[in-house]
């Protein structure tokens, strides 16, 4: 059993609202004010030094608070960050920990009709205020964009379309190959939404009236908001349509190619996509050898891509699965460092 980390940060924590116009077409009734926790590294009010930025996004039913509260037998974020810039193995930074939470459970921050704008409320909205409100070293090449799961998806999706804003892209186990990480998945939505007509409001409205949600109910939510962000439809409920039938689960191939419009493998065969990927001054990837959702064979298919097209980028596999692996930004935060400092 790891240590418990006792040590209180070194850093601060503050936290400000920013107003979004980005998120205001969401279908969800969620909140278009949204919280940002931002860690400031020790010395940052005894000094006038400017700092690059980190911006964390994390996975599915995660929040940018939830890497900042306390846990047993682990480190936070913040912490984890305090003992990095300790060791000597990155210099301080400014670390910003936004709350994307959204009705469905989560978030893939890219913009979709359903979900609201969250690519244009991080780069277009979120950015400025920051950079306006603390002391960050101004302009792309000073920061940083990373998480793991969703959050791996959403730094990459960002490093493949707004190398204008990031410089540097960590993804941690992020969602790649829709056809092995998603696929699959559909059957047991159906079965669940088969208990309420394949009534998908009523689905989701029983859920959001439960007193506890049950682990498999967490899922089949994730593919309903999955579906709200890459083919949403602003005339269902929630702005959620399955790309399957709902009698026999067979592909409906119009609605299913605009998920797999937005699958890193396949988004990185874009001539434009690669050239942000090339713009980048560090791009990290890792997965876990042993990931349950198969996300280690997209990863590989990516990375494979990635060096044909001779992108310069670092690729790790590791021992373990999906979960709990944020021990893993022992690497990538350092590397990140480096790359915009």
């Amino acid at each position: 059993m790891p240590t418990h980390p006792f040590a209180r940060p070194r850093g601060r924590i503050e936290v400000i609202e920013v107003h979004s116009e980005a998120l205001k077409n969401n279908l969800l009734g969620d909140p278009t004010d949204r919280s940002v926790a931002v860690y400031l590294p020790e010395g940052y009010d005894q000094t006038t030094d400017d700092y690059p930025l980190m911006v964390d996004i994390v996975g599915f039913t995660g929040s940018g608070f939830g890497h900042v509260g306390w846990k047993a037998f682990q480190e936070n974020v913040p912490q984890q960050v305090d003992r990095l810039i300790a060791s000597g193995a990155m210099g301080p930074v400014i670390v910003a920990f936004p709350d994307c939470f959204t009705t469905l459970g989560g978030n893939q921050y890219i913009n979709s009709a359903a979900m609201g704008n969250w690519e244009d409320f991080l780069c277009d909205e979120m950015v400025p205020v920051l950079e306006s409100r603390f002391r960050i070293r101004q302009g792309r090449d000073h920061r940083a964009i990373f998480g793991k799961s969703s959050g791996g998806y959403g730094s990459l999706v960002h490093g493949l379309r707004r190398a204008d804003t990031w410089a540097g892209i960590a993804c941690h186990s992020g969602d790649m190959d829709f056809e092995l990480c998603y696929r699959g998945d559909f059957p047991g939505v159906l079965r669940a939404l088969s208990n309420y007509g394949h009534n998908i409001r009523a689905y989701i409205e029983k859920i959001h009236s439960a007193k506890k949600v049950h682990g498999s109910e967490f899922h089949h939510l994730m593919m309903l908001a999955m579906a709200a962000s890459y083919d949403p439809d602003p005339d269902s409920p929630y702005g959620v349509r399955l790309p399957v039938t709902t009698d026999t689960c067979e592909m409906i191939e119009e609605r299913w190619a605009n998920w797999l419009a937005w699958d890193p493998v396949r988004m990185i065969d874009q001539p434009r996509a690669q050239q942000h990927l090339k713009s980048l001054k560090g791009l990290f990837i890792d997965c876990g050898s042993k990931d349950q959702y198969n996300l280690v064979y997209g990863a590989r298919q990516f990375t494979r891509k990635l060096e044909q097209l001779g992108i310069d980028h670092r690729y790790e596999e590791f021992p373990d699965n999906h979960s709990t692996i944020d021990y893993r930004m022992d690497i990538s935060l350092p590397y990140l460092y480096e790359a915009i400092q």
